[in-house]
C-alpha cells in the first residue's frame, strides 16, 4: 500500500513556495524543478521529469519515465507525459527571459539539453526559496519525523548494544544495523543535498576510525570499505575490549530523516578525562537546544556558543586536527543537510516547526570521537528532541 502525500498538503506546499517567490523575487515568471527530491516535495512522486511552475498558470509535472508510476503514486493535479523536453516546451505559451531553477544540483549537460527547447536568456537560482519552504515542517511532515525519531531512539539506545560483539568488524556492525533499521521501517537510504555525496548508512566506527580524514562535511570520520567507497565500515577494523564505538546514522520513513549519534564503551569504561569531554559536549547540545526558539538567528547562536568555549576545549572540537567543520547543527528533512545551519553567515531567523540536528562533538587522540547528536523541533519553549535524551556513553 502506497502512502500518498495528501492533495491538500501538496497544494499548501505550492502556495507557500509561490508566496516565497513573490517576496524574494517579485519579478519572477517561471520556475523549473529538476531535482527528484524537490519533485517529490511538490508532487508526491519522484520520476525522470520536470516540474514547470509558471507564475500565472497551473504548475505541470512533465514525466518522461514513468508516467504510469507518477499517476499511481501522486495526487498532484496536473501530470502529463513527455518523450523529451520538446513536448513540455510546446505547451508553454510564453517563455520568459529569466527562468529560476536549482542551480546547486542541475548538471551543465542537462542544462544545455534543456535550453535547446527552452531558450531563455538567463537562469537564476531558486535554491534558497525552495529550502526556505522545505525548512518549516507541516503537521503531516512532523508526524512522520516524530515516528522516525522514536524508532531511531529505540534502535540506537536498545538494539545496537545487543549486537556488539568482540571481534566483529565495522562493516559487520554496519550490515547488522542496516538490517535492523530496515526491519524497523527504514526507507533504505540516507539522502544528502551536498553535491555527489553517497552515504548509504552513516558513520559506524571503532576507536580512531571515528577521527579518520573524510571528504564528508561532518565532525566524525570512518575508514570506510576502500578508497572507492570511503564509508559504511571497514572489514579490517575489529572491535576489541576498551574501544569507543561511534554510531552516527540517519533513519528515515517515507523520505523524511532524523539524525542521531550514540557513543558506546565496549568492555570497560573510558577514562574519566574522556568521559568529562563527552559530557561537556552534551552540555553544549543542551545549551543550544534552549536557544532553538522562533526568531533566534543561527549565526548568533553559533557565535554565542563558540565564544563561551575555552581554548583548550576548542582544540579538536567539531573535528580532529585541522579537519574541523564550521557548524554546530543543521536542518533536516527530505535530506539530512538542510537549512537552517547553526553557523556563521546564516542570518535568517529560525521558525517554529523547523527541525534541526545538533551535533557538538570532540575528537580525542588514540580514543576517537565523543559527543552527541539528536534532532530537535523548534518550539516557543526551546528545542525538543524527537530522537530521545539519552546522554550516551552506553557501557556494553
Amino acid at each position: 500500500m502506497k502512502n500518498k502525500v495528501p492533495a491538500v498538503e501538496l497544494q499548501m506546499r505550492m502556495s507557500r513556495f509561490r508566496r516565497e517567490m513573490e517576496i524574494s523575487c517579485p519579478e519572477w515568471k517561471m520556475v523549473v524543478i529538476f531535482s527528484k527530491v524537490n519533485q517529490y516535495y511538490f508532487t508526491g512522486t519522484m520520476q525522470d521529469g520536470i516540474l514547470v511552475i509558471p507564475r500565472n498558470e497551473e504548475a505541470t509535472y512533465w514525466v518522461r519515465r514513468s508516467y504510469e508510476r507518477a499517476m499511481d503514486e501522486s495526487l498532484f493535479p496536473c501530470i502529463k507525459p513527455m518523450k523529451s523536453f520538446r513536448d513540455a516546451a510546446q505547451a508553454v505559451k510564453v517563455l520568459p527571459e529569466i527562468v529560476y531553477t536549482e542551480t546547486e544540483v542541475v548538471p551543465l549537460a542537462l542544462y544545455r539539453r534543456f535550453i535547446k527547447y527552452f531558450p531563455f536568456e538567463e537562469v537564476r537560482s531558486a535554491d534558497s526559496q525552495i529550502m526556505a519552504v522545505r525548512a518549516v515542517k507541516s503537521e503531516y511532515e512532523l508526524s512522520i519525523m516524530k515516528k522516525a525519531g522514536e524508532i531511531h531512539r529505540r534502535i540506537l539506545e536498545e538494539r545496537v548494544p545487543e549486537i556488539l560483539k568482540e571481534g566483529m568488524s565495522e562493516a559487520e556492525l554496519a550490515a547488522k544495523l542496516f538490517f535492523i533499521m530496515i526491519e524497523e521501517g527504514h526507507h533504505g537510504v540516507a539522502r544528502f543535498g551536498m553535491f555527489d555525496t553517497d552515504i548509504s548508512l552513516g558513520h559506524v566506527a571503532f576507536g580512531e576510525s571515528s577521527i579518520y580524514p573524510t571528504f564528508f562535511d561532518g565532525p566524525g570520520g570512518n575508514y570506510g570499505m576502500c578508497p572507492a567507497v570511503p564509508f559504511f565500515g571497514s572489514r579490517e577494523n575489529l572491535l576489541k575490549k576498551g574501544d569507543l564505538v561511534f554510531v552516527d546514522v540517519a533513519f528515515g520513513i517515507d523520505g523524511y530523516h532524523t539524525d542521531k549519534t550514540m557513543i558506546y564503551m565496549f568492555g570497560k569504561p573510558l577514562s574519566n578525562e574522556v568521559i568529562a569531554e563527552h559530557y561537556r559536549c552534551l552540555e553544549i547540545q543542551n545549551k543550544i537546544a534552549e536557544m532553538l526558539i522562533p526568531d533566534k538567528v543561527p549565526s548568533e547562536i553559533y557565535h554565542e556558543i563558540m565564544n563561551s568555549i575555552d581554548n583548550d576545549f576548542l582544540k579538536n572540537f567539531m573535528g580532529f586536527g585541522e579537519r574541523k567543520v564550521k557548524f554546530l547543527g543543521h536542518g533536516i528533512g527530505l535530506t539530512i543537510d538542510e537549512t537552517p545551519i547553526i553557523a556563521n553567515g546564516f542570518s535568517d531567523p529560525i521558525k517554529e516547526n523547523m527541525l534541526i540536528a545538533l551535533e557538538p562533538k570532540k575528537g580525542i587522540e588514540k580514543v576517537g570521537m565523543v559527543g552527541v547528536e539528536n534532532t530537535f523541533l523548534v518550539t516557543k519553549d526551546g528545542g525538543k528532541s524527537i530522537t530521545g535524551n539519552h546522554p550516551g556513553l552506553i557501557l556494553v
